[in-house]
């Protein structure tokens, strides 16, 4: 069994919507297909929620006119039979108008997760219909039937595997099950599993049901060892560990959900990215026992804030990390990067959020210094003890640019450098020059 994962980039039109059908219908076995909403309707939706908050009616009206617009192109041009397509433009005629309804309730946090939660239903009902014209027989279920979150955000996998695997291993079942990424249930309430949250769907769906693969589909050709939008000369890497792939989406790397490696990996269940629109590629495995041998990827993530404190005792400073640490705690924002010293700590985070809080707090412990517009350079590989000269030719590399923090040691599979975001596109291609010569193009001046 199969899971594989549509983003909405691969279905973000008719033609797109035709392919990944393709690629279903060519794949052996019985299998779990989970969508996201079609591409630009989530940001459609997140914006009608913000104006029904603020009663800016004549833009809602404009966006729902938007909504409806792109959902009817996309069934114009994907059926052929009119019965099939008369089904799927009733459907959004039902859900405009159901999201339109909201504005009459009034604005609550209820009903902009209810909201946003259509993208995937839109999505993928009006996909079925399609397998139905296409005479390819499958069952849509819900994911709001499974999917569901503790109070502590935490997903519930007993409640997946005993919903989901009567259904699907029945003997008189179908082959092919589709369902909606993103959303779930939290304490009977419609809740969603954040940005990026139907990669962790998949994952989820697939440890539960004990698959044999998890296919994340997507619009590039697996991970790259460096990102392609800033660095030429970039390949797609065959196999990657999912400790390196994890620290790699962490920090930056846009093709994964930071969590959604997370339940394959408990289950050893291999994952593999490929590109929708160009399915003969091979793409990225990753897997436990991936071959690794020094630098594997590179990735970099923006937005980054740095904040110094310095204890005002110079000596015999105990608790001061202690203290520090439960400033950040009480506003619930992650650390990214540290680095102390006896006196001194100096650490990175990615929300900055409750920042002017944290500042104050911290200024009872010591001085406060705060640098903005970095970027943490993430660089993946096996970084263990035994090996010996990587750390010297990732530093060689990157002689020629100013380094804010260096995080080496607390990982065997990631070394993270902090620049200044105007020095972040240097250091990617310095760094791709330095640890993947045989790939670099000579530049003639």
């Amino acid at each position: 069994m199969i899971v594989l994962k549509f983003g909405g980039t691969s279905i973000g039109s008719a033609e797109s919507i035709e392919k990944v059908v393709e690629i279903i219908a060519s794949t052996s076995g019985k299998k779990v297909v989970v969508f996201s909403a079609f591409s630009g309707v989530t940001n459609l939706l997140v914006h009608i929620n913000t104006q029904y908050e603020i009663r800016d009616t004549a833009t809602l009206s404009k966006s729902l006119n938007l909504l409806e617009v792109k959902c009817r192109d996309i069934i114009s041009n994907l059926f052929k039979l009119h019965s099939y397509k008369q089904i799927a433009l009733n459907f959004i005629d039902f859900k405009i108008k159901e999201i339109a309804s909201y504005a009459h309730e009034g604005y609550s946090e209820e009903n902009t997760k209810l909201i946003v939660a259509q993208g995937e239903i839109i999505s993928t009902h009006i996909i079925q219909f399609y397998l139905q014209e296409k005479k390819i027989s499958s069952t849509l279920i819900s994911a709001l039937d499974f999917m569901e979150i503790d109070h502590n955000e935490e997903p519930v996998p007993s409640k997946i595997a005993t919903f989901l695997s009567p259904q699907i291993y029945s003997e008189s079942s179908d082959d092919l099950f589709i369902t909606q990424g993103f959303i779930c249930k939290k304490m009977n309430q419609v809740d969603n599993l954040k940005r990026g949250g139907s990669d962790y769907t998949a994952s989820l769906i697939g440890a539960a049901l004990d698959a044999s693969e998890i296919q994340i589909w997507t619009d590039i050709d697996g991970m790259h060892n460096n990102d392609p939008r800033f660095v030429e000369n970039t390949f797609s890497i065959e196999e990657i560990s999912f400790d390196e792939a994890a620290e790699l989406a962490y920090f930056g790397a846009k093709i994964l959900h930071p969590q959604s490696l997370i339940p394959a990996k408990e289950k050893n269940i291999p994952v593999r990215l490929k590109n929708t629109f160009n399915a003969s590629q091979k793409g990225t495995v990753i897997k436990n026992d991936a071959l690794t041998n020094g630098v594997t990827s590179i990735a970099a993530k923006d937005g980054i804030t740095a904040i110094k404190i310095k204890s005002f005792r110079m000596l015999l400073a105990y608790g001061f990390l202690k203290k520090v640490f439960e400033v950040f705690e009480t506003y619930k924002t992650p650390i990214d990067m540290i680095t102390t010293s006896e006196v001194a700590v100096s650490l990175t985070i990615d929300d900055d959020s409750n920042l002017q809080k944290i500042t104050s707090e911290l200024t009872e412990l010591g001085s406060v210094e705060v640098d903005t517009d970095l970027s943490i350079v993430c660089v993946a590989g096996d970084f263990s003890q035994n090996k010996e000269g990587i750390s010297a030719e990732v530093f060689n590399s990157l002689k020629d640019i100013p380094i804010r923090m260096i995080s080496y040691g607390g990982s065997d599979y990631n070394t993270s450098l902090l620049v200044k975001t105007s020095d972040k596109k240097r250091a990617l291609n310095a760094l791709n020059r330095g640890l993947f010569p045989k790939n670099v193009t000579l530049e003639i001046v």
